[in-house]
């Protein structure tokens, strides 16, 4: 139940976009530039890593819709897991690990980056802009997840399911259709 009174029983982000409709539309426009970008770091990638720091922050609505478009992309839902679970052993793309280390510390400790953090991304081979995508969807979902944490929002495993899908297929952009025009 979500802590709102204004927000139904089955609220998700098109909900909460709403109470701010001009704030919700600069939040959905920032995703879709964010998530949905011509980047070198693929969507697919950016979808593991908000699913990931969604996890690490134990989200259960932001962790459920993203694992679920990150599996519509193609990964398997038993490496999310295994990423939360460890991370150094985990299978996944050996380019992607320090940018997944990165985003855990980012998460869990922010104040404690370094160049050295940096530095390990770099030294695969990510060059500035695509480390920038993927700095930025490390940073838009901890506020995400406090933003749906803060209303109270958890969502079930059908609306997971249903979102990840649609996410994967439409993106961030047709969430602008919740929200009243300008």
């Amino acid at each position: 139940m979500a802590y709102f009174p204004s927000l139904p029983v089955d609220a998700g982000v098109r909900h909460i976009v709403s109470i701010n409709p001009a704030a919700g539309r600069a939040l959905i426009e920032l995703h879709d530039a964010v998530l949905r970008n011509a980047s070198g770091l693929a969507s697919r990638d950016k979808e593991l890593i908000a699913a990931y720091v969604s996890g690490l922050n134990a989200c259960q609505y932001c962790y459920g819709v993203h694992s679920e478009t990150a599996r519509a992309f193609g990964i398997d839902a038993a490496l999310l897991e295994q990423l939360l679970s460890d991370l150094d052993t985990a299978p996944v793309d050996a380019r992607l690990k320090p940018v997944l280390a990165y985003a855990r510390k980012l998460t869990l400790e922010p104040a404690k980056m370094t160049q050295a953090d940096a530095d390990a991304a770099f030294a695969v081979g990510w060059q500035e802009a695509e480390f920038h995508d993927a700095v930025l969807t490390i940073c838009l979902f901890n506020f995400m997840n406090r933003l749906l944490e803060g209303h109270g929002v958890k969502g079930n495993s059908a609306l997971y399911q249903a979102r990840g899908q649609a996410l994967r297929d439409e993106g961030y952009a047709p969430l602008l259709r919740a929200l009243p025009p300008r």
